[in-house]
């Protein structure tokens, strides 16, 4: 049906960390009883990201190619459950992925962590999401057989995968087919953002570098000769902050493009705003990047 499906196993370690390995193998199923090295060094080839990385904790380990900076049940444990009641009785037939808009909050620990590990490292680390769609976040009351008298669900599959999405450009250069192979080329590069697209469709954005005759996107590194010319395109006016390291180094408000002549190395990346939105909404991260890496 001109779907794409590619497998994948999420898998807990002895060490108690969770990673997520594309494509999925018949390994897997042995991975509980090896360590976190251990598990990366078993596979030649494919992703292994870092899910729920704030429950993460051999960062020293090699063969990681990403990391889960935002989870969809991560941030939904923080509802509380009374709110969400009311809320969900008051508005969820007709505006219920809004209702997520309410509670969804800026992974800053996780991305915290994620430029560290960058900076520290050297690593170039792909950014990552997940909608962790089970459908069966909600509330419900029930009567002695089970059956449902009131209540609903706030996570069916077809709107927990319109809330968070992760943005891949196979090959912005040429021409390509869409297969496993690509694909999964693409995201271990690092060529893609994370749009929060229950805010409003994020197709169109681009961060890209110019050095020397040379063009670069997100994911990629660059040489520092002189300088080099960044620039960030978004498909409406937003507030558009730009990141060296973890830290804002320049902002643009009502605007839909950016640009910086970078002349120090480092992580560059980007995060987009909707305050048009308001609040609660407007105060959250609508993009983030991966960064272009100046080297």
């Amino acid at each position: 049906g001109g779907v794409l499906f590619v497998n994948g196993n999420e898998v807990k370690t002895a060490d108690g960390d969770r990673l997520l390995l594309i494509p999925g193998d018949s390994g897997a199923g042995i991975d509980s009883r090896l360590s976190t090295q251990e598990v990366l060094t078993r596979r030649s080839g494919g992703l292994a990201i870092v899910a729920y990385p704030e429950e993460f904790r051999s960062w020293g380990v090699t063969g990681y190619k990403g990391v889960e900076v935002y989870n969809i049940y991560t941030n939904a444990r923080r509802i509380n459950p009374l709110v969400m009641f009311f809320d969900g009785l008051w508005s969820y037939g007709s505006y219920p992925e809004l209702l997520f808009a309410t509670f969804y909050n800026r992974p800053a620990g996780n991305l915290q962590g994620w430029d560290q590990q960058i900076r520290q490292s050297g690593m170039r680390l792909v950014a990552t999401a997940g909608n962790d769609a089970h459908a069966n976040i909600g509330i419900s009351i029930n009567d002695s057989s089970g059956k449902t008298l009131l209540g609903f669900r706030l996570d069916p599959y077809e709107r927990s995968f319109r809330l968070v999405r992760l943005h891949v450009l196979t090959n912005p250069f040429h021409a390509q087919t869409l297969d496993e192979g690509s694909l999964l080329s693409a995201l271990a590069e690092g060529h893609c953002y994370i749009g929060f697209d229950v805010l409003g469709d994020s197709t169109g954005f681009r961060f890209e570098a110019q050095s020397a005759g040379t063009s670069r996107i997100m994911g990629d590194e660059i040489r520092l000769v002189d300088e080099v010319k960044l620039s960030v395109s978004t498909p409406v006016n937003s507030r558009i902050v730009l990141l060296r390291d973890g830290g804002v180094i320049q902002e643009a408000n009502g605007a839909n493009r950016l640009e910086l002549k970078a002349r120090e190395r480092g992580s560059y990346r980007v995060e987009v705003y909707l305050p048009q939105l308001g609040k609660p909404a407007g105060e959250q991260p609508w993009i983030i990047s991966n960064p272009i890496y100046v080297r």
